[in-house]
């Protein structure tokens, strides 16, 4: 598998096409790298795996706060741009500026 480029970046808010949850960009693998194991139980809709897959301070209402692992093909920007409430967002980032959260490392 060839690794592809990345269409979303860290810090840019992201909803699931499908699932009702919403996230911000933490890390990101240019193809699949998370077992085949956690693909066969949680990946139901078998997304490509030779694509980037995007690590998310997810939120949503009925599971609360998480880290999820999403394709790429199963992310769209979130167009409200609404601050995410994941507890652990202001230990990575900081300041919300135009939907996107500014990296620590760009704040120095």
């Amino acid at each position: 598998m060839v690794p592809t480029t990345a269409k979303f970046s860290i810090g840019q808010i992201l909803r699931h096409r499908i699932h009702s949850f919403r996230g911000v960009v933490v890390d990101i693998d240019p193809i699949y790298s998370n077992g085949d194991e956690w693909y066969e139980r949680i990946a139901t809709t078998k997304p490509r795996k030779d694509q980037p897959w995007y690590h998310l301070l997810a939120e949503d209402a009925s599971e609360g706060h998480y880290l999820a692992y999403v394709s790429e093909q199963n992310l769209i920007v979130d167009e409200a741009a609404e601050p995410v409430g994941h507890p652990e967002l202001p230990t990575r980032f900081g300041p919300l500026v135009d939907g996107v959260y500014q990296t620590k490392q760009l704040l120095n």
